[in-house]
Formats: structure tokens, sequence, C-alpha cells
């Protein structure tokens, strides 16, 4: 059995119905129980106060806003390599969910901020480069509506996802690459002393997992419907030249 079997339309359709409903189930029960958790069940931090709970959002969000676009990186790449339809339609499907993360994470961030910042804004190297990157899931999905036909359209927005992958990157590591800047270091870390406490990172930990597989079932679900509209383009063209 080979991954490449997944490439198949009807086979990836199959197989993805069967895992939706465990997938949304299993989202639906990470994220109430994260949420609640994080926000009625641990304390106020002593520099923040209860501004920290913000977190349970904002941190998911943005690593789910960075990860959804290197995993249309990694399907445009399969679609440039080997021309599977479906990678290209998954990448396509991830955009507007990515988007949603992106939008999320800058929200949240501009709230957090706020109050420990003075500002809801500021030009950050981590801020700007997440802006970028909203711009460019805009940028994609607007390019892929531009183009009627589907495989140049999976051409050319592989082409401008290997570029914004550098403002994938940037987003996440740009505190590192740059000392200036408002935004603190990284939440999530194998340092024990950069790290959040473990009273904040095992609710934080539930609340990944659900944005994850939030983020799953919503690229399954979507992919299916964009290969159904894809195959309804099809054989609409094909009745016309007939």
């Amino acid at each position: 059995m080979s991954i490449w079997e997944y490439a198949n339309p009807v086979k990836f359709i199959r197989t993805t119905d069967k895992l939706l409903p465990w997938l949304s189930v299993a989202a639906v029960v990470s994220l109430v129980g994260g949420l609640v958790w994080g926000f009625f069940f641990t304390p106020e931090d002593f520099r923040q106060g209860s501004t920290v709970k913000i977190i349970y959002l904002h941190v998911p969000s943005a690593l789910m806003a960075i990860n959804a676009w290197l995993m249309m990186l990694v399907a445009s790449l399969i679609w440039i390599v080997r021309r599977h339809h479906v990678s290209a339609l998954a990448a396509r499907a991830a955009a507007p969910v990515g988007a949603v993360m992106t939008v999320i994470a800058l929200a949240t961030g501009a709230i957090w901020g706020q109050p420990m910042w003075g500002t809801w804004w500021a030009w950050d190297p981590r801020l700007t480069s997440f802006l970028i990157l909203f711009l460019f899931y805009l940028g994609y999905m607007a390019l892929w509506s531009a183009i009627e036909n589907d495989d140049t359209a999976a051409d050319l927005t592989s082409i401008l996802c290997l570029v914004g992958s550098v403002f994938a990157v940037l987003s996440r590591y740009a505190v590192n690459f740059w000392n200036q800047g408002l935004h603190q270091g990284a939440s999530l870390s194998m340092d024990k002393e950069e790290n959040v406490a473990d009273i904040f990172w095992y609710p934080l930990l539930v609340c990944i997992a659900g944005f994850v597989l939030l983020f799953i079932a919503l690229v399954f679900l979507r992919t299916q419907t964009e290969i159904r509209a894809r195959r309804a383009r099809a054989l609409i063209a094909r009745e016309r030249m007939a």
C-alpha cells in the first residue's frame, strides 16, 4: 500500500469520509476541553493578569497559520513533481483555513499586546512578517480565482507558495533573527527557562491539539468539495464541447 494511492480522488474521498466524523468529534472535545480548562481553571499571571489567557487562542492559531502554509508548500511541491491533482486541490483547500488562522492570531495578538505594550500594533519583525504572510494568503486565493484553467492556476499558485514560505519561516523565527521588537520569545520551547509554566502549558497543549485536528478536518472537507467542484467543471466543459 502506497501513500500515492490517495492521489486517486475517489479513494481520497472514501477514506476521508470515514475519518471526518472521528476528527470532528476529537477536534470539538479538544477545543472545548482545552479552552474551558485554560480560561476557567488556570490562575492569573503575576505580571499579565487575566490577559495571559489569550495564549490559548493566540498561540495555537499562530502555530496553525504558519504550518498551514508549510502544508500548502508540501502539497504544491507534490503537484510540481508528480502532477497529482488532489495535492494541488488540498493546497487550495487549506488556504482559506490558514488565512482565518492568521486573522485570529493577528487579532488576539493585538488584544493581548495592547495592555502589555500600550499599543494595538507595532512594526515588530514577527508582527510584520505575519501580516505579510496574511497578504500572501489573500494573493494565493485571488490567483486561484483569477485563472480559469485549473492546471495553470495550480502551477502559478505553487510558485507563489514557494515564495511565501520565506515569510512563513520568518513569522516563526523572526524573534531569533532580530533582537529588536516588542514580541516576546517563543511560548513553546525545549528550554524550561523560556517555556511557559506547567499550569499554563498543559491546557495549551490540549488547545493546540484541538486546532490541529480542526485544521485537518476542515482541509479534508474542503478538499472533497474542491474535488467535486473540479469534476463538475470538467463535466460542464465536456457537455459544451459535445
